[in-house]
């Protein structure tokens, strides 16, 4: 870990806080919810050793990197913005960009939007999605009309936070096991609308191999110093980001990869996605699941995730 260093750097009007390894082409690595840069320490080693300039920003809201105060200022159109400008600002003029998470649809985005500067894009754990017909919160409030629903409950400003910020150490560990391949998900019951997100989550007697104590505590400090406003606010912009996309692309050329858990019940819940991404991706040269393994996956699976990527990555000439 010494070798990765961190630093500040200017993008889009504002400045995110980047660890960074190697040298070579470059290679940025989007995290999602609720986690850091620090969810791609093993992929920076792996790939700086491989001759890559590797580089894993914590996304505006999180950890070092400015927090705008406006909800609205979390819209994946200004989060796309964020990760086009740190290429120039870094000195290149193309990179190839990956991402986890909510991170993954911001990858799809920058290569869709931007296939000039985007070379190639590879996603974990969220398959690309085309343009909803219809604004998607509505969408989601039909869906799951009297149940329980993540993505709902954080859309009230300050609910979620106040939570999660109850007790940073044991919500962030309780989200974390939830989603991992520790936890079969079908034994949850299902709940009302009106129930908050970690009660009922199954407790557990000892963290999981791939998730040590310094590693929890990483992120417990990282949250305690920034709070959940900003990670939670990508939540909120579902709406705005769908107004602000009319006219969009629906395909993406670049050479594209994508991998997930087996156990990630982000796969269930994206079944039609996962099946009809080759429609939309038509270079899509890895497409794998990995079994046994749930949503954090370059954390839960590092050695087989840094494997894929380096053999997409020796695929596009990189």
């Amino acid at each position: 870990m010494s070798a990765i260093k961190q630093r500040r750097v200017p993008t889009n009007g504002i400045e995110l806080n980047i660890a960074e390894q190697g040298e070579g082409p470059l290679v940025i690595m989007i995290h999602g919810f609720p986690e850091s840069w620090y969810s791609w320490r093993h992929q920076l080693t792996a790939l700086a050793a491989a001759g890559y300039h590797a580089v894993a920003p914590d996304m505006r809201g999180y950890g070092q990197s400015d927090k705008p105060p406006e909800i609205e200022a979390y819209n994946q159109v200004e989060v796309t913005k964020d990760i086009i400008g740190l290429i120039t600002s870094l000195g290149y003029q193309t990179a190839v960009v990956i991402g986890h998470d909510w991170g993954a649809p911001t990858a799809w985005s920058c290569a869709l939007n931007y296939p000039k500067e985007v070379t190639a894009v590879a996603a974990l754990s969220v398959p690309f999605t085309a343009r909803a017909p219809r604004p998607p919160l509505d969408m989601l409030r039909e869906i799951y009309q009297g149940k329980f629903f993540y993505q709902l409950y954080f859309q009230q400003p300050g609910i979620a936070e106040a939570e999660f910020e109850k007790d940073v150490y044991s919500a962030l560990s309780k989200f974390l096991y939830m989603a991992s391949g520790e936890v079969d998900l079908s034994r949850i019951p299902e709940r009302a609308e009106d129930s908050d997100l970690l009660t009922g989550v199954p407790e557990f007697s000892q963290l999981p191999a791939w998730l040590t104590e310094a590693d929890l505590q990483f992120y417990v400090e990282q949250f305690e110093r920034s709070g959940f406003r900003g990670p939670l606010n990508y939540y909120r912009n579902f709406n705005l980001t769908w107004e602000l996309t009319a006219g969009a692309p629906k395909t993406i050329t670049q050479p594209a990869m994508f991998a997930a858990g087996e156990k990630d019940a982000v796969i269930a819940f994206m079944s039609n996605a996962v099946q009809s991404m080759p429609d939309h991706v038509t270079d899509l040269r890895i497409n794998r699941i990995i079994p046994k393994v749930g949503h954090w996956v370059q954390q839960e699976a590092a050695k087989e995730i840094n494997d894929i990527l380096l053999e997409f990555l020796a695929t596009c000439g990189s």
